[in-house]
């Protein structure tokens, strides 16, 4: 059995993400989260995405704000990982942000 190398450790985690190919206009796509840590996250995918390309998701929190405002991770990174229709990047920077109430994935 191998063991595992992660440096921080994995979390289930099953929310709607959308994500945008950095630098390929129009190059964008629904999933939803399968796993994250502080650095990376698994998600599903409907194609392969370019090992090494940059990437940004937007991923449905599941907490709010006391007053009930929904929240949004925002996450950018890079591509490291394809598994059959599903993907894996590196977390190089993330912040939260408020949703508005209109909006979904």
């Amino acid at each position: 059995m191998f063991a595992d190398r992660r440096r921080s450790p994995r979390k289930p985690l099953d929310r709607p993400v959308r994500y945008q190919v950095l630098n390929r206009k129009g190059e964008v796509g629904l999933g939803r989260a399968i796993n994250m840590s502080s650095t990376g996250l698994l998600f599903t995918t409907d194609r392969p995405l370019d090992l090494g390309r940059g990437i940004e998701m937007l991923i449905s929190w599941p907490a709010s704000l006391d007053d009930g405002t929904r929240l949004k991770l925002v996450a950018k990174g890079s591509v490291v990982r394809n598994l059959p229709g599903m993907s894996a990047i590196r977390i190089r920077q993330y912040e939260f942000r408020t949703m508005k109430a209109s909006a979904a994935f």
